[in-house]
């Protein structure tokens, strides 16, 4: 995997939807999987022009990992100022509001970094390769954590003072599904765990909560708290 180039997303080619389908190109971003009922061109309205604003205040907004001319590996993060402001939703780019941002969440005024009190990146979601097909010859490959690497250094070079990320106990299926990574990863990186609380959102997904609590237990984790969502932070000297 040393061939893979990890960088800065830049408006050049800006990665308005995610890899849950499998790795995309400038020749096939657009075409959308037929087996997949998603807005896709609405969400390519509204995404857009909102990553495109994203990246000239802030500099970029993901970190992507390239094979030649395809996106194998995204991570994304925002300020956490903007994703506290009313309309932004979670960010989730493939969703409607409010677990995506509102249509014209772009229309608002983004605060450059050095207007902003808190100073703090939040991100958002990782994948490397598809999570969803079960070929992925890109995972456990360290693409992960090149990725991390390199946003640090990025928002250490940017000005910002803290990283914070969601994370969860280490199961496979927090790999597998939910686009992002189990504390360890983390830590890995240098975050240090800040607080452990409920996560109600997942009782909206009884087949996922079923079988996180299957695989903690099979590992000696006790069941509620997998169901616990954990943070994550990173202070940049």
């Amino acid at each position: 995997m040393d061939e893979i180039v990890v960088e800065p997303m830049t408006e050049e080619f800006l990665l308005w939807r995610c890899l849950h389908s499998g790795p995309v190109s400038r020749d096939t971003i657009e075409q959308f999987p037929a087996d997949n009922p998603l807005a896709w061109e609405r969400y390519r309205r509204r995404n857009l022009p909102l990553l495109a604003k994203l990246t000239r205040v802030y500099g970029a907004c993901a970190i992507v990992a390239r094979d030649g001319d395809t996106i194998v590996g995204q991570l994304r993060f925002y300020p956490k100022a903007v994703c506290s402001m009313e309309g932004a939703g979670d960010l989730c780019l493939q969703q409607d509001w409010s677990a995506g941002p509102d249509d014209r969440f772009t229309e608002k005024e983004f605060l450059p970094l050095e207007h902003i009190a808190d100073k703090t990146l939040s991100v958002h979601c990782m994948m490397t390769g598809s999570p969803q097909q079960k070929e992925n010859p890109y995972q456990r490959k360290g693409i992960g954590l090149r990725m991390g690497r390199a946003m640090i250094e990025w928002a250490r070079g940017r000005g910002w003072r803290w990283i914070e990320a969601l994370s969860f106990e280490d199961l496979p299926i927090v790999y597998a599904i939910t686009g992002g990574a189990g504390h360890t990863f983390w830590e890995k990186l240098g975050f240090t765990l800040t607080e452990r609380r409920p996560f109600p959102y997942l009782q909206e997904f009884p087949d996922f909560v079923r079988s996180l609590e299957e695989q903690a237990k099979s590992i000696g984790i006790a069941p509620e708290r997998a169901r616990e969502q954990l943070v994550m932070r990173k202070e940049l000297a």
